[in-house]
C-alpha cells in the first residue's frame, strides 16, 4: 500500500504541484502543512515526510524526522557548505532523499555530464548556465550546485576553480576553471545548460522544464521509494538506478 504523504510547504509552488501530483497519481495526502502549522501533530499521521519548504526550516524538519523515525524527501537548496555537511550528517540517521532536482531527465543529465566530464580533458572548456522565474531566491540552483560538483569530481578541482560569472579584465580562460552563469527573468521554471568547448568544437547538454509537475511526481516517485530504504542519504540517482 503506498505510504501516506506529509507535504510540508504546502502553500508554495512546489507544495501545490506535489499535491495536484498526488492527486494525478492516486497517492494519499495525510497532511499538508506551512510555517507555524503543527508539524509535530502532522506527523502522526503519515509514513514520509516530502519537504519543499525553506533552507531554513531544514533543520527542524530533519530533526523532527529522525526523532520519529520518519522517511524524509528533502528538495530545499541554498544552504551554505559548512551547514550542507552538518544537515547531510543529521539526515543520515534516517532513511532520506535529498535532491537539487527530482526531474528523471535532469537526473539524466546528471549522468551525461558526469560522462562527458570524464572522457572530454581539460582542453574542453566547461561552463554551466541556468535560468529560472523571477521570483527564485537563490542562486545557483541547486541543480547546477550538482552539476558544478559532478564535473570537480571528475576533473578532481576544488571549489575555488568556480567562477561566478565574469566581469572586467579577467584575464584569459584558464584550464582549471569552471564558469557558472545564472540567469533570472519571467516565468522560466528551470533551464539548465552544461558546455564543454573546446578549439574546433563545442559540445552542449541542455535540460529545459515546461511544468513544475516533473519535479513534484519525481519527488513522490522518492516517497514511495525511500520508505523500503535502510538509514541513510540517497539522490534521484539511487531512485532511478543510474549509480
Amino acid at each position: 500500500m503506498p505510504p501516506r504523504i506529509l507535504i510540508n510547504g504546502s502553500k508554495g509552488r512546489m507544495g501545490q504541484a506535489l499535491a495536484a501530483a498526488a492527486k494525478e497519481l492516486d497517492l494519499t495526502v495525510g497532511a499538508a502543512v506551512d510555517v507555524g502549522d503543527d508539524l509535530v501533530g502532522a506527523l502522526a499521521s503519515c509514513e514520509v515526510v516530502v519537504d519543499f519548504s525553506s533552507p531554513l526550516a531544514t533543520r527542524t524538519v530533519l530533526e523532527l524526522a529522525v526523532a520519529k523515525k520518519k522517511p524524509i524527501v528533502l528538495g530545499t537548496t541554498g544552504h551554505s557548505a559548512p551547514e550542507k555537511a552538518q544537515l547531510l550528517a543529521l539526515a543520515s540517521n534516517v532513511s532520506c532523499v535529498w535532491a537539487g532536482n527530482f526531474s528523471v531527465g535532469v537526473n539524466l543529465l546528471f549522468a551525461l555530464s558526469r560522462r562527458a566530464a570524464a572522457v572530454l580533458g581539460s582542453d574542453y572548456d566547461a561552463e554551466v548556465v541556468e535560468m529560472h522565474h523571477r521570483f527564485k531566491k537563490d542562486a545557483p540552483s541547486g541543480t547546477a550546485e550538482r552539476l558544478l560538483e559532478i564535473i570537480r569530481e571528475e576533473r578532481k578541482l576544488g571549489p575555488d576553480a568556480l567562477r561566478h560569472g565574469r566581469h572586467g579584465i579577467t584575464g584569459e580562460r584558464t584550464p582549471t576553471e569552471i564558469g557558472i552563469h545564472s540567469l533570472r527573468g519571467g516565468d522560466v521554471v528551470g533551464d539548465h545548460t552544461v558546455i564543454f568547448a573546446a578549439l574546433g568544437e563545442r559540445l552542449e547538454l541542455t535540460h529545459k522544464a515546461s511544468d513544475r509537475g516533473i519535479f513534484a511526481r519525481g519527488a513522490l516517485r522518492a516517497a514511495q521509494w525511500v520508505v523500503a530504504q535502510p538509514p541513510g542519504v540517497y539522490d534521484m540517482q539511487d531512485v532511478l538506478g543510474l549509480k
